[in-house]
């Protein structure tokens, strides 16, 4: 039975991986020191007698109590804007310093490495769709650059061990995600729209609603980064995960009102600074290399994504 380490492993899309990875017969190691994760979204994993968690900060040395990996996953950092800017140098840290000793880990036991970095290394993107061979508008002292720069940097540290020491790693450009365990609390557009309707609270639209994001529902997700992983001989390549289909944020909220029945009006707020005006993966890399395409419509994840939201408020 194969080892893999899932860093972040108690957080909202780490969750779902350990879940999967499960399912498909590892034994998963979990590591999160819960700063945005949370244990509720893995008890139900604790039943398995091949699933482990460890509280612990990747920031720091590692425990030994890990042992010999074949796989690491690399989730461990916060990923929203209200909690990475919260969390600002911790965010930063994670994302060099956690980085720095897990790929240490790997080349200590020749485990392959998937770093899960972000759409947000792209910035403000001038260019659409974004391709991986895009370098990005990114302010790098701006009030998202600590997640920003953090993961342009981990892109950086991780090609350099791929170049020095020939660790077989990929990077996954996560694109805005959504589904069940996201944190009520979030602060991003979804969980923002489904927590104001089922309370009939305005809308928090920002600026003039018409800026786009492409979203994808998370077990989709998991199926890439699984692809992304598991997939043999593409050491070092970078691949955008997520949704090609654009949506604007005021027909995204048109249609969680209409999903939740809800009373709720829409509210227009000043644009937060550096906010991106669209984002809309190009995922032809992705469609090649790993034959993996998004399958649950808009809709459909919404819907599952709001009857996890009224059982769990």
């Amino acid at each position: 039975m194969k080892n893999v380490l899932v860093a972040g492993g108690a957080g909202f899309i780490g969750s779902w991986l350990c879940e999967e990875l499960l399912k498909q017969n590892f034994r998963v190691v979990c590591i999160d020191n819960l700063c945005t994760g949370r244990e509720q979204n893995i008890l139900h994993l604790k039943q398995d007698k091949n699933f482990e968690f460890i509280n612990c900060d990747i920031i720091k040395p590692l425990p030994e109590s890990i042992g010999k990996m074949d796989f690491i996953f690399h989730l461990a950092s916060p990923a929203s804007p209200p909690a990475y800017q919260k969390l600002a140098i911790e965010t930063l840290l994670v994302n060099s310093n956690g980085t720095l000793n897990l790929l240490e880990l790997a080349r200590k036991d020749n485990a392959r490495f998937l770093f899960a970095s972000t759409s947000e290394v792209y910035g403000n993107p001038m260019q659409h769709p974004q391709k991986e061979t895009y370098w990005g508008n990114v302010n790098p002292n701006g009030i998202r650059s600590m997640y920003d720069e953090s993961k342009r940097f981990a892109e950086a540290l991780c090609m350099a061990y791929f170049r020095k020491y020939n660790i077989d790693l990929r990077i996954a450009r996560i694109f805005n995600t959504y589904g069940p365990r996201m944190r009520a609390d979030d602060g991003r557009v979804i969980s923002n729209f489904i927590n104001q309707s089922l309370q009939d609270e305005p809308l928090t639209v920002y600026g003039d609603g018409k800026q786009t994001r492409s979203l994808c529902y998370v077990s989709d997700l998991v199926e890439g980064l699984l692809g992304l992983m598991f997939e043999e001989g593409i050491g070092g390549e970078v691949v955008n995960l997520g949704n090609p289909h654009e949506r604007i944020i005021f027909e995204l909220a048109e249609i969680i009102r209409r999903l939740t029945n809800s009373k709720s009006e829409i509210s227009f707020k000043e644009l937060p600074q550096d906010d991106p005006e669209r984002r809309c993966p190009g995922i032809s890399k992705a469609e090649k290399l790993l034959n993996w395409n998004p399958k649950i419509s808009l809709e459909q994840g919404l819907q599952k994504t709001i009857e996890w939201y009224k059982a769990n408020l």
